[in-house]
């Protein structure tokens, strides 16, 4: 649900923006307000959870989403919606951490966790890949509200399962407040830069506004890391997981991941109606594969993480993402769906679904168990960070090959750039993770299921 919600709205964002009444550019806040408040917050939501504990703070974010989605589905202005959303991501930044802190204490090596980590990634990369076909049959069939009302059927399911699935929480013993301080600096500073990217198609690159808008931003995120370093009593995340090479090569990888994966949803989305002519109905069915080869892609990270490195399979996963998405920068405006989708769709979703289980348990592991939270939160909040990012970068640059004219193949030549720098974005993130990722053997065998010798990463300090 959590990761349905950052693709279900784009094939719906026509039909949103003439419902509301949203302009060109506000209407890419509908996929930024929810994925900004879900990125900042994501470090308070995992010291939270680390604190008062994972199901109890599942408890409290699972009704706040369905509130929101509820309250977004009614909305009759663009302000409305957008409210929603950001509440939305709130609800997200609770939900997300608590649950994969819950994942990792619960399978803290060994086969099972293998397992669990692949059922994960492959429900986590389903949900965004799927929400692009849900949002396409919802906005055509029943109208754009759909998209936002239909998490409220899966929050009251979700309820009931976490409340009879889940075990009770250990005692915690309680630390003093959480640093609010660090996550308003920190969401502050993030969708400053967002905005000041966002923005550089009325403001150039150059100019006083933009400029002082992205000056704002470092000199918010400069406090934000000050305050982590010096000030804060108990931090939202503690900057020495940095020198563990694992978690630090881990996340920067899933930065730029993130990135490159939100700016292919959005640009083939658009590609499907804009320019090949297809429906909304017809656009989410397209996607299919794409959902499918990262399910495939997830299954097959578990069969190799009995044989192979964690970083090994990362890295071939790189590898076909960064052939897939160099493949769609060769769209065509007279082609077709058979000729310059399918083919790059099925690559890079396999490799896509390759690398979010290793990436997952590379940046869990090898931390202290009060600290789960605080690092699956991390990962979380960097891979919203880098979709917001990257697709604000990248949809501005696309933006810019146009030159503001809206034929086919303006509008072609914009997505077909924007894939190629998503490719040169992955590559980086590929040469990044081969000289930072330790070189670890495989994450567990297939007749043993040990702990230590199970773990994705060598063993804890």
């Amino acid at each position: 649900m959590v990761s349905l919600d950052l693709s279900v709205v784009n094939v719906g964002l026509p039909e949103i923006g003439k419902g509301l009444g949203f302009s060109e550019s506000g209407l890419t806040w509908v996929i930024h307000a929810y994925a900004l408040t879900f990125g900042g917050l994501l470090l308070l939501g995992g010291k939270v959870a680390d604190r008062y504990g994972q199901k109890r703070i599942l408890l409290i974010g699972l009704p706040l989403f369905g509130l929101a989605s509820l309250a977004g589905g009614l909305a009759q202005e663009p302000g409305h919606l957008v409210a929603a959303r950001a509440v939305q991501g709130v609800g997200a930044a609770a939900l997300a951490p608590a649950a994969l802190a819950l994942l990792a204490s619960t399978f803290p090596g060994g086969k099972e966790r293998v397992k669990a980590f692949g059922v994960w990634s492959a429900m986590n990369a389903a949900g965004g890949a799927l929400g692009v076909l849900i949002g396409g049959l919802l906005t055509e069939y029943a109208g754009w509200e759909w998209v936002m009302f239909v998490n409220v059927p899966i929050v009251a399911v979700a309820l009931l399962l976490a409340v009879r699935g889940v075990a009770p929480d250990r005692p915690v013993a309680s630390r003093g407040a959480p640093d609010v301080l660090g996550a308003v600096l920190a969401t502050a500073g993030m969708g400053l830069l967002v905005f000041g990217v966002v923005r550089t198609d009325r403001h150039p690159w150059g100019s006083a506004e933009t400029l002082t808008t992205l000056a704002v931003a470092v000199v918010l995120l400069a406090a934000f890391l000050y305050v982590e370093r010096t000030t804060s009593r108990d931090p939202l995340i503690r900057l020495g997981l940095f020198s563990n090479r694992s978690v630090a090569g881990a996340n920067a990888f899933t930065l730029l991941l993130g990135g490159a994966m939100a700016s292919a949803f959005y640009f083939v989305s658009l590609y499907l109606q804009r320019v090949l002519g297809s429906g909304a109905a017809k656009t989410g069915v397209e996607f299919l594969p794409f959902a499918f080869g990262v399910v495939i892609g997830s299954v097959l990270a578990v069969k190799f993480g009995y044989r192979f490195a964690a970083r090994n399979i990362l890295l071939a996963g790189g590898v076909l993402m960064a052939i897939g998405f160099a493949w769609f920068g060769m769209l065509s405006a007279d082609g077709s769906f058979a000729v310059d989708v399918l083919g790059p769709s099925i690559v890079s979703s396999i490799g896509i679904g390759l690398c979010l289980a290793p990436a997952v348990s590379l940046a869990t592991s090898g931390v202290a168990e009060h600290e789960t939270g605080s690092a699956s939160g991390l990962l979380n909040s960097t891979r919203q960070i880098g979709a917001s990012l990257g697709l604000a970068a990248l949809g501005t640059a696309a933006n810019n090959r146009t030159d503001g004219v809206p034929t086919a193949e303006a509008l072609n030549d914009g997505y077909a750039f924007g894939m190629t720098i998503g490719a040169g974005v992955v590559i980086v993130g590929l040469v990044i993770a081969f000289t930072m990722l330790p070189r670890t053997g495989p994450q567990v065998t297939a007749d043993t299921a040990a702990p230590d010798s199970g773990d994705l990463l060598p063993e804890r300090d």
